[in-house]
């Protein structure tokens, strides 16, 4: 038996018409049991309800095709962009190779109009360079020079800012020079570099404040090493130069005597030589057997000949702390130069004193100073503020109107 169609409220579906056409089923077995049940159950089919059916819709297709085209056109201006950057890029490196190229040709002639031993470094700042090089007005020049020769001794390293550098020549094919507008900038004159260059090397230089300069070190003497102590006081000699006055010299045998150079020249002993003559009465008597001296230290005539001939009465002279007192402010040199045997007698080598006693203060001060000019090559530049730091001297530097290879 066949069993009707259901009649359903969906809509028309045209594959139920399809599968109408399928062949009918077979017929049941007669000789099988036939169980009706089992014939009529119908297996249900699950249908998604939720939506009804509609026939597919095939502009959707077309519509994500054209979304495509906006995808090219992003595609397009990101190649543009990149190449824009690769354009950018060649020319931005093209600007600096210039700029090196510049710079280079800058360092040759200035270490070639100063007369320097090395190149100098030059630094054009600005970009781009191309547009200032046309212009011929470049914004700002920074030069450094190391070791620049400044009469005795070389200045450890001239910086400088130079600003509105007018460029002449054919350019931008060929610069002939430049014209510094302004010229600000400051050198050092290093203190390890004096010690060196002044032939001291044994000699430290030290910032004392209030501008000056403090110098202690070893000094070879008659073969004997001195202790030397100096001040130098710094001043500007016009707005070329800086002088130094040179003062408070003294050279210090070790625990002997200190011998201080100049109008007042003296040699005073230290107090442990003074010490040691007040407990040895040998060197006491003859110490006081010069009249000069036994006058310095105010001893009458008197209590001289007593101490001379009584141990007990030298011993109380020289025993009291006021004699060796005395004895440490006594100046000894015109003494000695007349009676060269007093130096055996406190512990000095007469060849020593000899040496020191030709050792004029204007050797001593020539030594020692500090004074320096800036190079005739740079007649343009003048110094301005001079202070002392730490590791040197350092002076500020100022120009105008400064020319620079051909003008």
């Amino acid at each position: 038996m066949r069993i009707p169609p259901r009649i359903s409220s969906r809509p028309h579906n045209p594959y139920d018409e399809l599968a109408s056409l399928a062949d009918p089923e077979p017929a049941p077995d007669p000789d099988s049991p036939w169980d009706p049940e089992e014939t009529l159950r119908v297996v249900p089919i699950p249908l998604d309800t939720s939506e009804p059916w509609s026939p597919p819709n095939h502009r959707r297709a077309k519509r994500k095709r054209k979304r495509k085209r906006p995808l090219r056109r992003s595609r397009r201006t990101l190649k543009l962009l990149i190449g824009a950057a690769a354009l950018g890029a060649l020319l931005v490196l093209g600007d600096r190779c210039a700029a090196m190229y510049a710079e280079k040709k800058a360092q040759q002639a200035l270490q070639q109009q100063l007369g320097l031993e090395a190149a100098p470094q030059v630094d054009i700042h600005g970009f781009p360079f191309l547009t200032q090089v046309l212009a011929k007005d470049l914004q700002r020049v920074d030069i450094t020079v190391p070791h620049v020769a400044a009469d005795r001794v070389s200045l450890a390293k001239v910086k400088v800012s130079a600003r509105d550098v007018r460029l002449t020549g054919d350019l931008p094919a060929d610069v002939r020079g430049a014209v510094i507008g302004d010229l600000q900038g400051d050198v050092l004159l290093s203190f390890a570099d004096m010690g060196r260059e002044l032939g001291s090397s044994q000699v430290q230089f030290t910032d004392l404040g209030n501008n000056a300069v403090g110098a202690h070190g070893k000094l070879a003497v008659a073969g004997q090493e001195l202790h030397l102590r100096a001040e130098a006081h710094l001043q500007r000699n016009g707005d070329r130069g800086i002088s130094t006055d040179v003062d408070g010299i003294s050279l210090d045998i070790p625990h002997v005597a200190t011998y201080r150079p100049g109008k007042r020249e003296n040699l005073t002993l230290h107090r442990e030589t003074a010490e040691r003559i007040s407990r040895d009465a040998a060197r006491a008597k003859a110490l006081l057997s010069v009249p000069a001296v036994a006058e310095r230290l105010g001893i009458s005539d008197e209590d001289v000949a007593a101490a001379l001939r009584s141990e007990d009465r030298l011993h109380e002279l020289t025993g009291a702390p006021r004699f060796v007192e005395q004895l440490t402010h006594v100046n000894l040199v015109d003494v000695v130069v007349d009676h060269p045997w007093l130096l055996q007698k406190a512990g000095i080598d007469p060849k020593v004193l000899a040496a020191l006693t030709h050792l004029r203060p204007p050797d001593l001060v020539d030594r020692l100073s500090l004074s320096f000019q800036l190079p005739k090559e740079a007649k343009d530049l003048h110094l301005r503020e001079v202070t002392v730091e730490r590791n040197g001297i350092r002076a500020t530097l100022t120009g105008a109107g400064l020319p620079v290879g051909r003008t």
